[in-house]
């Protein structure tokens, strides 16, 4: 057979594919040879290009407490690109999350995120509830049949059994028949007992007496001895002879209040830059000294100490080294202790995040350089936001206040003896909630749903009160949206109190804080949500998703059991 080359003769050019040009399409031949060499890469681009696994290899959930969505955008400008701003450039920023729910405190929000659940359903209603029949204050991990491992005793009696529902990380766990790896880190022991939930291989949270992490003995009898060695080196003393100085010029902080700022409680009424950690954490004189580590968690090297943590925990239980995912929460907490002394707007809220925002880019250097981003699911969120302190509102002349919680309860005592006689009515007042005396109530003979309905409408009148709402309420109404949709979800019938407080915006009820947060209103529950890595592709979504969303994500995307009192929706945006 005579080729085609052979019958054109020697005058015939060919290019690689075997195509004949002959004199003027020699500029034809370019370009297909371009075209070929660019296939030609593109495919072997392709075929190097790494696809991501089925489910992701490891799941780590950051849990930053007192975030506020704009407190991120306020820093936004001056931040570096390899943290924050990379999760959201890479990720999917979910721009209107909220917390759906009136207590806006900490442990409400990590048993919501973990659970997909609302506090009426997993539980967890507050920090602490008043139980009425053993008048008794419970504390929301409080557990005496467990035992402290690694730390001293008082703080090791816990355990995650008052959490009533299962989390996302407990049907991780039942689905891979304990081949998952689970663990819950934080400083405080409630972050890292509620995040690492019931069939957690561990949970591990600072003790204040020994400088040192520790766990119960729930999860273990001994620490492993990796987290014993990182013990043995005493960080917190380290970080704890320093000066807390500003990264950066202080007049840089966009939005913040002059650094000497006299609204603000500081430490020991210092308001402004340094403060000598090592003079505050030094207690007696010469002889005796001893040290109080509690003041590291007011310090944004809490944050920087839980980083270690984490890291050192990835490495050391190898998490996501295998096919079957692995599940690490990690809670940062010491945002909410500054933001509370210091206030949303003060330049120590600024410079902690800022600092944050480091602790956050190891973190995804390490993704990035051992565990693969592909490999890699990442969630942000906030468990919280927080009350601007009233008197800066009151600068620019918008409603605001402090609600005084002992003389309105003296004045509600006093109506109440003057309606029912002489008697101790009322228990007491936690977390938004009246607690009256039901067994005294029940002795005398006195509908309770009429007392509670007299103390709402009593309570309703004073000054920095937006609602008052008997309990009873929710047990006979299902309230579809707004204020009261927010209390219902909050209610819990063996758990809450008789009658719910929901303060006007921009009021605090006053403590020793400046500030704080326990409402409904936008500030406490407009949170962040930022996912990265994995097969979260980059995205700014802006329709109002709940942070009960999150759980049910996670058990779609991982091909779980929803946790069984899930009431979130997946978000769609994830499934790509």
């Amino acid at each position: 057979m005579i080729s085609f080359r052979e019958r054109v003769g020697d005058k015939c050019k060919t290019d690689i594919f075997g195509t004949c040009f002959h004199g003027g399409h020699s500029k034809m031949k370019r370009i297909i040879t371009i075209l070929y060499l660019t296939i030609i890469t593109l495919s072997a681009t392709a075929q190097s290009a790494y696809i991501p696994p089925d489910k992701p290899k490891l799941v780590i959930g950051i849990i930053v407490e007192q975030l506020r969505y704009d407190q991120l955008e306020r820093i936004w400008d001056i931040l570096p690109d390899n943290g924050l701003k990379k999760m959201v450039n890479e990720g999917t920023y979910f721009r209107n999350a909220s917390v759906d729910y009136l207590s806006t405190q900490a442990a409400p929000g990590f048993a919501t995120i973990s659970t997909g659940a609302s506090p009426s359903a997993h539980g967890i209603t507050s920090d602490s509830w008043f139980h009425p029949f053993n008048d008794e204050m419970i504390f929301c991990v409080q557990d005496p049949k467990s035992s402290p491992v690694g730390g001293s005793f008082e703080t090791g009696l816990f355990s995650p059994v008052n959490l009533l529902s299962s989390t996302f990380a407990d049907e991780l766990q039942m689905a891979t028949c304990g081949g998952s790896k689970i663990y819950g880190i934080g400083i405080k022991e409630m972050s890292a007992i509620i995040t690492a939930g019931h069939a957690a291989d561990g949970a591990f949270w600072f003790d204040d007496r020994t400088g040192t992490w520790m766990s119960c003995t729930y999860y273990s009898k001994t620490l492993p001895p990796w987290l014993m060695d990182m013990n043995a080196l005493m960080m917190p003393g380290q970080l704890l002879n320093q000066q807390w100085q500003p990264l950066l010029d202080p007049a840089t902080y966009p939005g913040c209040q002059p650094d000497s700022s006299t609204l603000e409680r500081g430490f020991n009424g210092q308001t402004w830059f340094p403060y000598d950690l090592k003079a505050l954490s030094t207690k007696g004189k010469l002889v005796n000294v001893t040290r109080d580590y509690s003041v590291l968690r007011e310090t944004p090297f809490a944050d920087e100490f839980t980083t270690e943590l984490a890291l050192r925990l990835i490495d050391n239980e190898q998490l996501g080294q295998d096919d079957v995912t692995d599940f690490l929460a990690i809670t940062y907490s010491a945002t909410d202790y500054i933001g509370h002394r210091f206030g949303p707007s003060s330049v120590e809220a600024s410079d902690a995040l800022v600092r944050l925002d480091r602790d956050i880019a190891k973190l995804v250097e390490k993704i990035d350089k051992s565990l693969g981003k592909k490999n890699v699911l990442v969630y942000l969120v906030s468990a919280h936001g927080v009350s601007e302190i009233p008197a800066v509102l009151e600068m620019s002349r918008v409603p605001s206040g402090y609600f005084r919680l002992n003389q309105s309860l003296q004045l509600l005592r006093s109506y109440l003896n003057a309606v029912y006689g002489q008697g101790d009515w009322v228990r007491g007042f936690f977390d938004s909630q009246i607690y009256l005396n039901r067994n005294l109530i029940e002795g005398a003979k006195i509908s309770l749903e009429e007392m509670q309905k007299r103390v709402a409408r009593f309570m309703v009148q004073f000054s920095g009160i937006s609602a008052a709402v008997p309990t009873s309420a929710f047990e006979v109404s299902d309230f579809s949206g707004g204020l009261l949709r927010k209390m219902s979800n909050n209610y819990n019938q063996q758990r809450s109190g008789d009658v719910m407080i929901a303060v006007n915006p921009g009021w605090v009820e006053k403590t020793d804080n400046v500030t704080g947060h326990n409402s409904p209103w936008e500030y406490d529950s407009h949170v962040p949500l930022i996912w990265f890595g994995w097969t979260a592709s980059r995205a700014s979504v802006t329709r109002s998703v709940s942070t009960r969303d999150i759980a049910t994500t996670l058990s779609v995307l991982c091909k779980v059991p929803l946790p069984n009192a899930s009431g979130g929706d997946p978000l769609h945006e994830l499934f790509r």
